[in-house]
């Protein structure tokens, strides 16, 4: 079977500490939850499709050297309150809202629903380390490369932020090149939060594919929160397929539900014969 690598999104710091502090026992465990979750999409066929997941949770949680704790909490909320801002704009929350950003991003995470606002404060903390801090962004780069160089898969599939890392890790390894790229729920094109910040920088205004992707296809829930916007031809060149799905208004943005999605199965068949 082809080999298949997953890069995982927000929120799997969980799988570390149950793991018991290994990495590699968090990818494990993360690897058999998403062969079964692909199952579903390919019409519930128990099988090993995942030959790994590049895990790099546990890069965006320690302090940086020297760095006491109290200093690391400020230097993350003042990240996080940044992103949390131009996530609303995104949103089309805040645009008029003015004052001391800690005021707004209380008063946004009260106004959100339940499930935005827990969504909100596993995303803005996450994205705003990785954009920020350039040792944890290599840290999770090299990661993501090593998985695939130790794998050498055809296809990579990046829910999330993992969208994101990847993203940067093909574009920085042209050595490493894959016949598929797929993603889920990308906020690669979220503006301000994101997209300006992508290492290669975009040139006037346009992304582009990594060269040793050779195609890429982009899945997004519409009502996703962290794929905004979910279409991304119009801030990428080279994005071969966009497709826009229905999966769940509650979970609207789980590895589980996408991973389940039918729009996958077409896209990843030829590779699974």
């Amino acid at each position: 079977m082809t080999a298949i690598v997953g890069v995982h999104g927000i929120g799997k710091y969980n799988y570390y500490l149950e793991a018991g502090g290994s990495a590699t026992g968090a990818a494990d465990a993360m690897r058999l939850k998403w062969d079964r979750y692909l199952g579903a999409a390919l019409g519930g066929e128990a099988a090993a499709y995942f030959s790994e997941i590049a895990y790099f949770s546990h890069h965006l949680r320690d302090a940086r050297p020297g760095e006491s704790a109290p200093q690391a909490a400020a230097r993350v909320e003042a990240a996080t309150q940044q992103v949390l801002v131009e996530w609303a704009r995104n949103l089309g929350l805040g645009e008029h809202v003015t004052g001391a950003l800690k005021s707004f991003t209380g008063w946004l995470l009260g106004k959100l629903d339940g499930r935005s606002a827990a969504f909100a404060k596993l995303f803005a903390p996450e994205v705003a380390l990785y954009l920020t801090d350039q040792e944890r962004r290599e840290r999770c780069r090299r990661a993501v490369a090593d998985t695939i160089r130790r794998n050498r898969p055809r296809v990579v599939i990046a829910h999330s932020l993992g969208s994101v890392v990847a993203y940067e890790t093909l574009w920085a390894n042209p050595d490493l090149p894959v016949d598929l790229l797929l993603t889920l729920g990308s906020p690669l094109g979220m503006r301000n939060v994101v997209f300006e910040r992508l290492l290669p920088a975009p040139v006037n205004g346009r992304g582009e594919r990594p060269k040793n992707v050779a195609r890429w296809v982009n899945i997004a829930d519409k009502d996703d929160i962290a794929a905004i916007p979910p279409a991304l031809r119009a801030s990428f060149t080279g994005v071969d397929v966009e497709e826009l799905v229905n999966l769940d208004w509650i979970d609207f943005h789980t590895a589980e539900k996408y991973l389940g999605c039918p729009a996958l199965d077409p896209h990843l068949r030829p590779f699974l014969a």
